[in-house]
């Protein structure tokens, strides 16, 4: 019989970059790492239930230097940048982020990046992981436009969990404790230049760091983990099961460029009626029209807790393949296995009956269940 393959001989170089943070992931005591943007992105520290807990119960650190960002200036900055997404950037303000979605020709999705407006034609992207860097400098080359792309000296850190206000407060002062979400203060940590943003990848109140400084990653994250230490922080890698209880997809797996915002339901990031053209407008005003054929829709998932699935799992329903499982895992705190399934639309009602085949368990029960699973109104991190 073969021998399994061991994923761990895959090779590695210098190819796959490393973080300001790296060393200091090391030294915390990073027990492994996945590549995202082409780079080393810390996987998890401790046993992933215990982050989760620590998240939502306390305040944890997260190296995501792999947001990997594209800068844009110039004379059309606002201009080009809005030919990139579909969503209405005449409503985002200097000072001001929002979630914006990157798409192609066809209305497919590039990338689902937080946009900062750091001036009137300054924009950052802090991208997922796909290569908008190159996209960009390929659209500019034909959009006839005064502009300048590149990848700035900038890498983030998040600092999630409801105990990050006390974290940033004694890092900052008072002049944190009112920042709204998803708006950022460009400022500096003890000379340290950094922009902070209420923003994160968890449902839970949260900050990103972006270090403005590459040569200064270990400083600033041993700076942030002396203010954290009342507050019992850790670092942690990106908790999954936190992002799929509060809805929040990850590129790559619960949406690819071969689909349009309407079938992952990000519609409310397309604004149609926007000045200007962007790229894939015809495509989604066609999509829109027509409809869509399939649909991400929640799932709830019977039986004993499943483990964060590495592939695509089939669903079928009586019998018959319809669809499959994006993402899944077990919640501790609903102490249910959720997560997200494609499904033609006419398996997309709610309470649809569904069957999942999970890898070494069998075939499992399945309903269509509402998203966000914990708190829809997004009450928690906007307080």
């Amino acid at each position: 019989m073969s021998q399994p393959f061991d994923i761990a001989t895959i090779a590695r170089g210098a190819r796959i970059r490393r973080s300001p943070y790296f060393e200091a992931t090391q030294r915390y005591g990073c027990r492994s790492y996945t590549v995202y943007n082409h780079m080393y992105l810390p996987n998890h520290y401790d046993d992933p239930i215990k982050e989760y807990w620590r998240l939502i119960q306390d305040v944890t650190l997260w190296d995501v230097s792999v947001e990997r960002q594209v800068e844009i200036t110039g004379r059309d900055a606002f201009a080009f940048t809005s030919l990139l997404t579909p969503r209405n950037l005449g409503k985002c303000q200097v000072g001001q982020a929002k979630y914006v979605l990157i798409t192609a020709e066809d209305g497919g999705i590039i990338n689902d990046p937080v946009l900062l407006r750091l001036g009137k034609n300054h924009f950052w992207l802090a991208l997922a992981d796909s290569d908008v860097l190159l996209w960009a400098k390929g659209v500019a080359v034909h959009a006839g436009m005064s502009v300048e792309i590149r990848e700035p000296d900038v890498f983030p850190l998040q600092v999630q969990g409801p105990k990050s206000k006390f974290v940033m407060k004694d890092l900052l002062g008072e002049r944190i404790a009112g920042l709204p979400y998803y708006h950022f203060i460009e400022t500096d940590l003890d000379a340290i230049p950094v922009v902070v943003t209420r923003t994160g990848w968890t449902g839970e109140v949260g900050y990103e760091i972006y270090l403005r400084d590459g040569s200064r990653g270990v400083e600033l994250w041993e700076r942030i983990m002396e203010a954290g230490r009342p507050y019992n922080i850790a670092p942690t890698g990106p908790s999954d099961i936190r992002r799929i209880e509060a809805g929040i997809l990850n590129y790559g797996a619960d949406m690819t460029l071969a689909n349009n915002p309407y079938e992952v339901g990000l519609d409310r990031l397309v604004d149609l009626e926007k000045e200007g053209d962007f790229i894939g407008r015809d495509a989604l005003e066609r999509i829109e029209a027509e409809g869509v054929k399939q649909k991400l829709v929640g799932v709830e998932i019977s039986g004993g807790p499943v483990e964060f699935n590495m592939t695509r799992w089939c669903v079928r329903h009586r019998g018959q393949r319809v669809g499959e499982v994006t993402s899944a895992i077990y919640s501790p705190r609903l102490e249910k296995n959720i997560g997200y399934a494609m499904v033609p639309l006419e398996y997309a009602q709610l309470g649809t009956a569904l069957t999942v085949e999970v890898p070494g368990a069998g075939e499992r029960p399945a309903t269509v269940v509402r998203k966000p699973f914990v708190d829809p109104k997004k009450e928690i991190p906007k307080s």
